[in-house]
């Protein structure tokens, strides 16, 4: 196996990082702490293309894909996993459906700005009953003569102040169980659909987290994603990318969580030596080491079989699963060799901690992701067994 970037990635790699390093390491303890992402950040990402990664070129993209996307959001969540979280919601969760999805007169209207970063993207799926389980939603979308008039509330919505284009699940067909559930286009704003609430969270406090409300709000009929009764399956497709992401967000927090710790180790003294000199502070680096270079061959390994059009649901499962564990062992173990300090604002662990947290919850928890892992296991197994016979 080649375990070499081609030249491309490799250029995307480096770029992004000196440019995470100059743009966005500088300001992240300062955003965290005022809750914004301030628009002149945005801008700097719209030019360095980072919205319109795995956009089609003939769109304004750079056609790339998920390798590429995956080394994006790795490299700027080593500095702000907020702007890494802020890119991959844009990406995975609003431009691949209408890419995977959208009819060409929707690619050719929606992508170049998606693509540009003059509108960001967004995905409004969970709702205050249904988080876990996508198919129990009960916002509804009813077709009239003028267009869809949807009621409802979503949570959770990542991006969801700043978007400017929501892809929407809602329910269509609530009598049918298999395709109750369609998928839309929605431009923000709207009449009929507001920000509710913008929730305080724990962790990656510069992005939005939106509650959005629609009352009697009318989407174009043109604007339905898909076919109607296909929105189950536009939201789960949506997440199988989405969760490589997330897991590539969770590989560049714990890369800094072992970059600060070792950083410490070897600046810190206590008994007159360095504490990176004691035997039970190595092996929490060298753990973190481990875990960090298995979660980076997860992730690019289910990245692969996205870019080849291959199944990755099993394989993005395992990414996200394993890379959002070992980002919160690191991030505890960093606050741990850190010790008092590293509860403290002043430096970096106690952040990282708070942003890690979320990688085991959302685009799937821990334990959902370990049911798939599972019936994916079994599947093979009762595969193989029924070739022998």
């Amino acid at each position: 196996m080649n375990y070499t970037l081609d030249d491309d990635h490799a250029v995307l790699q480096q770029s992004v990082r000196d440019f995470a390093t100059r743009a966005i390491a500088p300001g992240a303890a300062q955003r965290d702490s005022e809750h914004r992402m301030p628009p002149a950040l945005r801008k700097e990402l719209a030019d360095m293309g980072l919205y319109g990664i795995t956009v089609p070129e003939q769109y304004g993209g750079s056609g790339m894909g998920c390798i590429a996307s995956s080394i994006v959001v790795e490299e700027l969540s080593k500095q702000c996993a907020s702007t890494g979280v802020h890119i991959s919601a844009h990406g995975s969760l609003c431009v691949e459906p209408i890419a995977m999805f959208g009819t060409e007169e929707q690619k050719a209207k929606y992508l170049p700005g998606l693509a540009s970063g003059e509108t960001v993207g967004c995905l409004a799926l969970t709702e205050p009953g249904s988080g876990s389980d996508a198919g129990a939603a009960r916002c509804m979308a009813v077709e009239k003569d003028d267009g869809w008039h949807v009621d409802g509330t979503k949570i959770f919505t990542t991006n969801g102040e700043e978007a400017g284009l929501i892809c929407l699940i809602a329910v269509t067909n609530p009598d049918d169980k298999r395709h109750r559930l369609s998928a839309f286009i929605v431009e923000q704003p709207s009449p009929g659909l507001k920000v509710a609430k913008l929730e305080e969270k724990l962790g990656i406090c510069s992005t939005s987290t939106a509650e959005l409300l629609f009352e009697d709000c009318v989407v174009p009929k043109q604007n339905l994603l898909g076919e109607p009764g296909q929105g189950l399956r536009v939201g789960l497709t949506t997440l199988d990318g989405g969760r490589i992401g997330i897991a590539a967000q969770a590989l560049g927090i714990a890369e800094a969580c072992l970059r600060e710790s070792v950083q410490y180790a070897a600046e810190r003294k206590q008994f007159n030596r360095p504490i990176g000199a004691f035997q039970a502070i190595q092996a929490k680096i060298a753990d973190m080491a481990v875990a960090i270079e298995a979660s980076r061959e997860l992730i690019y390994r289910a990245a692969w079989l996205k870019d080849q059009n291959r199944p990755h649901e099993y394989e993005g499962a395992m990414a996200k699963l394993f890379a959002s564990e070992t980002a919160n062992r690191a991030a505890h173990e960093c606050v741990q060799i850190f010790g008092g300090y590293g509860y403290c604002k002043d430096y970096p662990a106690e952040r990282l901690l708070r942003d890690a947290r979320i990688t085991e919850i959302y685009e799937g928890t821990s334990e959902i992701h370990r049911l798939v892992i599972a019936r994916g296991v079994m599947k093979a197994l009762e595969q193989n067994w029924s070739s022998t016979l």
